[in-house]
């Protein structure tokens, strides 16, 4: 007779305020931006803002939202030269027959006013 081998598994205690069924590291917003989108977060965004006034305050937002416009300006796909002379010559055609087309109605309307009046 061979005898069941059973794991002793421990149970981690929860946490108070803690996600149930989720890592300490992905309750960590910043955790999850580096895990799931790769991005590496700039340690100069998380520094502390020095107690020097208002001035500074503001100043260390608005370099705070560059940078974060910076990682979003690079994520994107921008399109090719020929895409863009392409769609460019698309817009510049339909606008000069929609101009045409309304050009001819204003035409219109103004003569058979003047018949009316």
């Amino acid at each position: 007779m061979q005898k069941k081998k059973t794991s002793h598994v421990k149970t981690k205690k929860k946490k108070k305020g803690s996600t149930p069924g989720l890592s300490e590291a992905t309750n960590n917003p910043a955790a999850i931006l580096r895990k799931e989108r790769n991005i590496s977060i700039n340690r100069s965004l998380t520094k502390k803002v020095p107690s020097e006034g208002k001035l500074a305050v503001k100043l260390n937002k608005g370099l705070q939202f560059l940078r974060e416009v910076n990682v979003e300006l690079k994520k994107v796909t921008w399109p090719t030269r020929k895409q863009t002379v392409g769609l460019s010559v698309v817009v510049i055609v339909l606008v000069l027959i929609i101009s045409l087309f309304l050009g001819l109605i204003d035409i219109g309307l103004s003569s058979l006013i003047r018949l009316i009046l």
